[in-house]
């Protein structure tokens, strides 16, 4: 036989060993198996593949590295023809159903093994008839029933059971478990008046998924009035929101639950007979070992793309991290490749290789313990006996079953940092003050990410979604160590600040993000923290085998003396009043709506001497106080004569504010307890508060919102990333509802005025002044700078009335960076800064102008994300009239952003070049010659 003929006799034998689900998986035969196999030589077999391809006998699958197959045998096995000339393809998907999608369930690994029966039983609740069969998915923490129905409602849409923009809408039952009111409101909606505090009409989450799927995540978290609601609700289609009477509102959803619990002994009966189909879910253990392979390459490939670099992984690795799952399912298996990675990555930079190379040897111990776990069957040993001495992924490796989920966790120490600390050193501020202002500022996001994501029922369970389990334990151990060293109590708020904080240190060390990470100095060396800080390095280093830079040992230090610092608690506030239970009444209101910790109340019968009760309110003080002072609120004047003397005796410092009531006091403990406000700023911001329906000037009483209005060129882009950024900064200093609009610059007075006969509009933020002169505006580059923050809060506290201040000279590079960092994902900012900052400068030439600041601003970071944009290929599409943009202004975008293709192989759309147009038209008047 001719080595042509045996070489395509082998392709045609292994081709047949494949299986469909792998095929479509992107498996194949490569060019170094049918050398080593047929005792060939490597330059030989590509030259016989190549003479195999121009006959049109095999398919070349592209990538790296390059995979060929049987081209009559893959025709065979799934019953189509291909094109007589169609021998190179990315994925055998490409000669599937040409023209036509491919049924999504085929994205599922397992399809056709062992979530046969799965598959079949989701395609049967979307088609049948009229409207499908609700569905309940039950499996283990992480095994994937979130990306089942995921699945389920990409088959309605591929199967026109639902139309092509058919809502999918997700909700954890968790997330109000322990308020039923608010979480049926959250379901079915509320009407107004429905309880305190529903001051308008709310849709709810039935009303958004009509004509769709209404996931529910952990529905066993739902009270038995929440399933009896949804129960009737499955069998007549109808409800009724909180505070309505009748079941007059109609609803076409189709419902899909999920849980790891036993539905039977975690559900009423009456709600489980009503849900005709269950879907069991297999875990991990309980693939077949393809499957498993075929899921750990999946995620290999995920993470060769997220880090940008080739993996080789040994097949004792790949053996050891199957093994290694014991609890997580698949969720587990990708933290543990992750860690790996992170490792390997670590070697890549000392050792200046081009790819992660993984090796047994150099596994953490309970990852190579997962080599004695796997082969326990004859059929395990055998499959897992014919592994290659190694895998290789490449970053242009297979991503479509990634889950839809947000990446960037809650908390993240370093950006927290970062965020502040150049505008401190700017400030001349000396380090002793930058020390107290970093630990303030970090144990007030601590308790806000806290009180936000983590302090309810279940905490565990929603932490362990995006940290490893290891991790966690690790955080707990630290704790323990921590408490008994430092002789402290930390709170539950300390295990996961730190257990988040080392998942995004893994993550900048697997990412090659460490190296921007600012080294914080104040801290003092000497301190017990910093010291304490030391060993908890070294047992990271120990525990997880990466090494940890000396520079993270100052966040360590960081994190340990800011959670300390919660033990001083919040402002204290006293409700002092006459008579013998005026100021009880208003703590127990307040008290039962808020439940502050840090309010008491001082009755003052007429009978009782002046005396008694200043020795009264001094107890009081001295109780209450935390370190934070004492907001002493009164009915009358005259104890307004007490707050001298009380800090003469006390030593604390107290502020008072008479005409105590009710809505006052609801303000003061706002302000003190949620937003965490120092309690000069309380003060401030109360001395003339008279009630929630006597608004600020400016402050239409008809108005429901405040609104903050963003303004950049297109109004996309860069002006809805300047959106987030206010929504961010708004977040932080209340919670007051705020609505941020974005607009254009061409039609930023049009929308002042829409929004101004509706709404108080609060502030201008951007690039352009509105005409209204009254309208207080912030300059683009005020607000990176990071003094744009004080003057919202300024704005907020004053009435809306701007604060004077005298315009600072400013770092454009440093101001944009900052931006930059704040929301670029896969750019490194430091490096396209520099590059659009030449951009800038050769616009500047080529036009003969000099741009201000904030022009500078806008055009910098502007580009920098439309430059992303070129890398994820979603460009923005330009809805204007191209035929009126400057064609002078065209002409010099298009020479200057050549910097770019030779600086970054990245070329900016004829779109995005006409926004920049637009941009230098708008603010400099050009007009077309």
């Amino acid at each position: 036989m001719k080595r042509i003929d045996k070489i395509l006799e082998y392709i045609a034998e292994n081709t047949k060993k494949i299986s469909e689900e792998a095929l479509l998986d992107g498996e194949g035969i490569t060019v170094t198996e049918i050398a080593d196999n047929q005792k060939m030589l490597r330059n030989n077999v590509s030259k016989e593949l190549n003479n195999l391809l121009r006959a049109g006998l095999v398919l070349k699958i592209k990538g790296r590295p390059v995979k060929f197959l049987h081209k009559q045998v893959i025709e065979d096995t799934f019953r189509v023809r291909m094109k007589e000339k169609q021998i190179e393809v990315k994925s055998i998907k490409d000669v599937l159903l040409p023209g036509e999608q491919v049924d999504p369930f085929h994205a599922l690994i397992g399809f056709r093994g062992s979530m046969r029966n799965q598959v079949e039983q989701g395609k049967a609740a979307i088609l049948y008839p009229p409207r499908g069969l609700h569905t309940l998915i039950v499996g283990q923490t992480g095994v994937g029933k979130t990306m089942f129905a995921r699945l389920m409602y990409h088959y309605g849409k591929h199967m026109k059971r639902f139309a092509e923009h058919a809502p999918f809408i997700v909700f954890n039952c968790a997330d109000y478990f322990n308020n039923p009111q608010l979480l049926l409101s959250h379901i079915f909606g509320h009407v107004k008046g429905a309880f305190t505090g529903a001051d308008q009409e709310k849709a709810g989450l039935v009303e958004k998924a009509d004509g769709g799927i209404l996931f529910l995540d952990e529905i066993h978290r739902l009270p038995p009035e929440g399933q009896e609601m949804i129960f009737y609700f499955m069998d007549n289609h109808s409800y009724n929101k909180l505070g309505e009477t009748d079941r007059n509102r109609d609803a076409n959803v189709l419902l899909i639950g999920a849980t790891t619990e036993d539905p039977a002994s975690s559900m009423l009966k009456t709600f489980i007979r009503r849900i005709p189909i269950t879907i069991n879910i297999p875990s991990f253990q309980e693939r077949t070992i393809e499957e498993r392979l075929l899921i750990l390459k999946h995620l290999f490939n995920s993470e060769a793309h997220r880090v940008n670099k080739p993996i080789r992984a040994e097949s004792e690795v790949v053996k050891a991290l199957i093994g290694s799952v014991t609890f997580g399912n698949i969720g587990q298996l990708k933290s543990n490749i992750q860690l790996v990675c992170a490792k390997g990555f670590l070697n890549t930079i000392h050792e200046n290789k081009e790819e992660i190379g993984l090796d047994f040897k150099n596994l953490p111990g309970n990852i190579r313990e997962g080599l004695f776990n796997i082969g326990k069957t004859r059929g395990e040993r055998d499959e897992v006996g014919i592994l290659p001495s190694y895998l290789y992924f490449t970053p242009e490796g297979k991503i479509e079953l990634e889950e839809e989920v947000d990446s960037e966790l809650p908390f993240n120490l370093y950006r927290l940092i970062e965020d502040k600390i150049g505008m401190l050193k700017e400030e001349g501020l000396d380090d002793s003050y930058i020390n107290r202002f970093i630990t303030t500022d970090v144990n007030n996001h601590i308790k806000s990410f806290y009180n936000r994501f983590y302090n309810t029922k279940g905490s565990r369970e929603r932490i362990l979604k995006i940290v490893d389990k290891d991790i966690l334990e690790f955080a707990e151990q630290v704790k323990e160590m921590v408490e008994k060293e430092l002789s402290r109590i930390y709170s539950e708020r300390f295990v996961y600040a730190f257990s988040l904080h080392l998942s995004v240190f893994f993550k900048r060390i697997r990412e090659d993000q460490y190296g921007e990470v600012r080294i914080y100095e104040p801290i003092d060396v000497n301190d017990e923290e910093y010291r304490l800080a030391q060993t908890i390095k070294n047992l990271i280093e120990s525990k997880f085998e990466v090494s940890v830079p000396e520079a993270e040992i100052t966040y360590l230090a960081i994190l340990l003396k800011s959670v300390e610092e919660e033990r001083q608690g919040n402002v204290g506030i006293i409700v002092a009043a006459h008579g013998k239970s005026t100021a009880s009444s208003i703590v127990g209101v307040v008290d039962s709506l808020l439940g502050s910790s840090n309010l008491c109340a001082v009755d003052m019968p007429l009978d009782v001497s002046p005396r008694e009760i200043l020795e009264l309110i001094i107890d009081k003080v001295k109780t209450i106080d935390s370190g934070r002072g004492v907001l002493l609120l009164v009915d009358m004047g005259s104890l307004l004569n007490l707050e001298a003397t009380i800090m003469e005796r006390v030593g604390v410092k107290v502020k008072t504010i008479d005409m105590v009531s009710t809505p006052l006091t609801l303000e003061a403990v706002r302000k003190a307890s949620v937003l965490c406000m120092e309690i000069e700023e309380i003060y401030q911001s109360l001395k003339d508060f008279r009630g929630y329906n006597n608004g600020g000037a400016g402050v239409k009483a008809g108005g429901v919102h405040k609104v903050i209005v963003t303004v950049c060129s297109s109004g996309k882009g860069a002006a809805v990333k300047l959106k987030e950024f206010v929504e961010k900064i708004v977040c932080d200093l209340t919670d007051e509802k705020i609505l941020v609009v974005p607009a254009s610059v061409r039609e930023l007075d049009q929308v002042v005025k829409d929004m101004r006969s509706k709404h108080a509009i609060l502030a201008v933020v951007g690039v352009k002044r509105p005409s209204q002169p009254d309208i207080p505006f912030i300059p683009l580059e005020k607000l990176i700078e990071a003094s744009g923050e004080q003057t919202l809060r300024e704005l907020l506290l004053n009435n809306n009335q701007l604060p004077s201040a005298a315009d600072r000279s400013i770092d454009i590079r440093e101001l944009c960076e900052d931006s930059l960092k704040e929301f670029l994902t896969y750019l490194n900012p430091h490096k396209v800064l520099g590059m659009v900052m030449r951009f800038v400068q050769a616009l500047e030439q080529g036009l003969e102008v000099n741009f201000d600041y904030a022009t500078k601003v806008q055009i910098a970071v502007h580009t920098a994300y439309a430059l992303e944009r070129m890398v994820i290929r979603d460009g923005l599409v330009y809805r204007g009239e191209v035929e009126l943009l400057d064609q002078l202004i065209f002409e010099e975008v298009n020479r200057a952003s050549v910097i770019f293709v030779s600086g970054m192989n990245l070329t900016l759309s004829d779109d995005e070049k006409y926004y920049i147009c637009e941009m230098l038209s708008e603010v400099y008047n050009f007009v077309s010659q």
